[in-house]
């Protein structure tokens, strides 16, 4: 089996924060697929680490929602139901548009230009795993502006327990480019500093997402 390169160590970054980056990235790009288990034994060769920094890698990916831990199976891929997927994003709604409308008064041109090269880029990726990734990158900008990382950082676990799912919703390239352009609409509204135009647009973006995430677990 080929060994696989752990992400750089950075000062102040443990074995486990690694691990946890990089089964993270693995969930959310779709190379863990739902419900697939998640052998220790297996994934500790190939990543060349020993069980205890990934058993508590295990553990803080399952505080995030994205492992389960099943008796006599061990860890897995968490799944979701569509009551979940229903409740996830009603709670992203309600904390995303504190987060929005809070940051607005606070951003600066700069804080708005980070945001359109995040749109231009999605505009030019063709690789959808990348797409997920970007989406966050894009609302995240807006909403750190708020100064508020406790809510940011609520905001971005729920953002990654739909993050495997957003291919389907963005899967063909209307809803792609229904999605691109509620994102400007959303960054127009910033700019304008119109607080109610934007959370308009950021509800009904989150609204449609939820509806076809609902109708495919369904």
């Amino acid at each position: 089996m080929s060994r696989v390169v752990l992400p750089l160590k950075r000062k102040g970054t443990s074995t486990a924060d690694r691990m946890v980056q990089t089964l993270r990235s693995r969930i959310l790009r779709g190379q863990y697929r739902a419900g697939d288990p998640l052998r220790q034994d297996v994934i500790a060769e190939e990543l060349g680490v020993s069980k205890i920094p990934l058993r508590e890698a295990l553990v803080q990916l399952k505080t995030e929602g994205l492992v389960a831990f099943i008796p006599n199976r061990g860890f897995v891929v968490s799944t979701i139901s569509a009551d979940e997927a229903r409740e996830i994003f009603a709670m992203r709604t309600a904390l995303e548009t504190l987060a929005l409308e809070t940051a607005i008064p606070m951003l600066e041109a700069e804080d708005l230009a980070r945001a359109a090269d995040v749109l231009d880029t999605i505009d030019r990726e063709a690789d959808p795993s990348r797409w997920g990734d970007l989406n966050w990158q894009f609302h995240a900008t807006l909403y750190q502006a708020a100064d508020m990382p406790l809510l940011l950082g609520t905001i971005q676990a729920l953002h990654n327990n739909v993050l495997r799912y957003l291919i389907i919703y963005l899967d063909s390239l209307a809803a792609s480019s229904v999605s691109q352009a509620q994102h400007r609409a959303i960054l127009a509204a910033c700019g304008e500093k119109n607080i109610p135009e934007a959370t308009d647009v950021l509800g009904r973006h989150l609204a449609q997402a939820s509806a076809i995430l609902n109708a495919f677990l369904t």
